[in-house]
């Protein structure tokens, strides 16, 4: 076997075509200019790489001719084609992953906000499949699933090694059907089986309540519409509040895993005045950099506002966050987030697979990066009173091959500790009997707040 066969030859011509010239180097010959030295050296360092590639192709484009013609029983190509994508994906960051057309498929209909299921975001931790967050009012926060917990078995069959996306392609399925979920937690002295009924999942990815004129929004997911779905909720709230505006708003991001990222601008956008930096991205020798900014329409009123986040919040959660903590319009409450920073973009195979590509970082207005650190509350409140934040709990910085955190940039405002629970909290009859603590504090935080702005906004008519 000293040749390859003709398609892996063809394979590699066409490798070939697509790491030829790029278009600056074609427009540089066209346009009949002299090519400078550093111009020429640089071609020449892309040929060698370029010649180092195609041998590493050559090595594969071999290995699998030997394993298609010599292996015990005929190997299954596509198979072994999608195999060496799924390992080659995995030298790089968690968050690339390729999706076979039935697991793609399922990601389009999560960006929806509905399919069949569980309701649970995982992520791999090392060998090991994870709990980040039990989507709230799901089979799986039903059946009493929570963050951090290791999810040892699918219905009999070990997770160990199991891509995260063969893990959600087991729990998904027709409502009715029963899911035995195979549990190990902190403090189980064993692994214990929990059997889950799926459901028709349909995630309404806004909620709100009204406690004695002050809104709390529920932010579930950042799927299409979100940002609409916000204002139509706040604007409900103020018909309950009599048509009166909103004395505060507690905006409730915590257990949230992100999502589109356009809709995370325009929920930052609606609190905030025109043309002021939202987020930035920025790529590879500076490709795919962008700034969202806000837009100068549909501003919310100048009433104060607390965002609550946790471990699970992430991603398009935190870029809300830290936008709105960065411009002084929210106070952040709550425990340390989740710490993604980093932009995926979606693309669609010829063959109806999917390939979701990390190409950027992201930034805060005042130019922090997220990645591994998360999102710092201004106060530190723990899920119970007393309670201390649990040490289970799973972040970007614990996900195998995770980016570092870029070294911290001379324009970077370094993020200042968490202060303790915010002083002068008192008793308030609305929120006596909430079993939820850290909204408990947020509501009664901005119920403390709410006299010494009521004059000064009425004082101007």
């Amino acid at each position: 076997m000293t040749g390859l066969p003709q398609p892996w030859r063809a394979a590699l011509a066409a490798f070939l075509l697509l790491t030829g010239p790029s278009a600056a180097d074609e427009k540089t010959k066209d346009g009949a200019r002299a090519a400078t030295a550093p111009a020429a050296t640089g071609r020449a360092e892309r040929a060698e790489r370029d010649d180092a590639t195609f041998r590493q192709l050559e090595l594969f484009a071999r290995v699998l001719s030997y394993v298609e013609n010599n292996y015990v029983e005929p190997p299954d190509r596509e198979r072994l084609v999608q195999g060496a994508i799924q390992g080659m994906l995995e030298t790089l960051d968690p968050h690339t992953v390729y999706m076979p057309p039935e697991v793609f498929r399922e990601m389009k209909i999560d960006t929806s906000g509905e399919w069949g299921g569980l309701g649970i975001e995982i992520a791999r931790k090392g060998e090991r499949i994870v709990v980040v967050a039990p989507i709230d009012d799901t089979p799986a926060a039903r059946a009493g699933i929570k963050a951090g917990d290791e999810l040892v078995g699918i219905d009999g069959e070990s997770t160990q090694g199991m891509d995260v996306g063969r893990a959600m392609q087991k729990m998904r399925g027709p409502a009715g059907g029963r899911v035995l979920l195979t549990i190990m937690r902190q403090g189980f002295s064993a692994p214990r089986e929990i059997a889950i009924i799926r459901d028709h999942i349909r995630i309404i990815s806004v909620e709100g309540s009204l406690y004695g004129g002050i809104g709390h929004v529920k932010v579930k997911n950042f799927q299409d519409r979100t940002g609409l779905y916000l204002r139509k909720e706040l604007d409900r709230l103020r018909a309950l509040n009599g048509g009166k505006e909103l004395s505060g708003l507690v905006l409730d991001l915590r257990n949230n895993p992100g999502g589109l990222l356009d809709e995370a601008v325009a929920v930052s956008d609606r609190f905030l005045p025109g043309n002021l930096p939202i987020v930035s991205t920025r790529g590879r020798d500076g490709r795919n950099a962008t700034e969202e900014r806000s837009k100068d329409r549909d501003t919310e009123k100048d009433y104060p506002v607390v965002v609550l986040v946790n471990a699970g919040s992430a991603s398009a959660s935190e870029i809300v966050a830290g936008a709105l903590q960065d411009h002084g319009r929210a106070t952040i409450m709550g425990t340390q987030t989740f710490g993604k920073g980093s932009v995926q973009t979606v693309i669609e195979l010829e063959d109806g697979s999917g390939l979701k590509l990390t190409i950027a970082r992201y930034y805060t207005p005042k130019g922090r990066s997220i990645q591994e650190r998360g999102i710092t509350p201004d106060y530190l409140v723990p899920d119970e009173p007393g309670g201390k934040t649990p040490r289970d709990v799973v972040r970007e910085k614990d996900l195998q091959r995770h980016f570092r955190a870029e070294p911290t940039a001379v324009t970077e405002t370094p993020a200042a500790a968490p202060h303790g629970l915010p002083e002068g909290l008192k008793d308030w009859d609305v929120t006596a009997a909430l079993k939820d603590y850290p909204l408990k504090v947020a509501l009664e935080y901005l119920h403390g707040l709410a006299p010494a702005r009521v004059p000064a906004r009425t004082s101007g008519r």
